[in-house]
């Protein structure tokens, strides 16, 4: 599978933090450690990013928060669990159909290699 730049920039950084850090922590230490690699790239980006469902027009503020979104053209959803449930996946697709996002990445720190914790969704 071919990454696009951003996404194997991405990760890259979330790679260093594993590799730094190990597995074990809390999701919100990587999100924490990886917006820093991000910040010290010079990528823009947001985290906890409020994400509002729309219905019939309304915008409603249901508290959907995206952990990371890059660029205004991925969203990175960050997780430490033993293993990634189909509902993991469902989250990010949501997220990513809501937001307007063609490209997702799942992220599972609790991976002892992190290359076999990531996923990547494409719309």
């Amino acid at each position: 599978m071919e990454f696009d730049k951003l996404s194997s920039q991405v990760i890259g950084f979330a790679i260093e933090v594993h590799r730094q850090l190990g597995s074990g922590l809390l999701e919100s230490t990587y999100e924490k450690c990886l917006s820093l690699e991000l910040a010290n790239a010079g990528i823009i980006h947001q985290t906890q990013y409020a994400l509002p469902v729309v219905y019939k027009g309304t915008a409603i503020d249901n508290g959907f928060r995206v952990d990371l979104l890059i660029n205004n053209q991925l969203i990175v959803e960050l997780k430490s669990v033993e293993k990634f449930h189909k509902l993991h996946e469902a989250q990010l697709l949501t997220y990513m159909k809501l937001a307007n996002i063609k490209t997702g990445l799942l992220i599972n720190f609790n991976s002892l290699l992190l290359k076999n914790g990531i996923k990547r969704f494409v719309l």
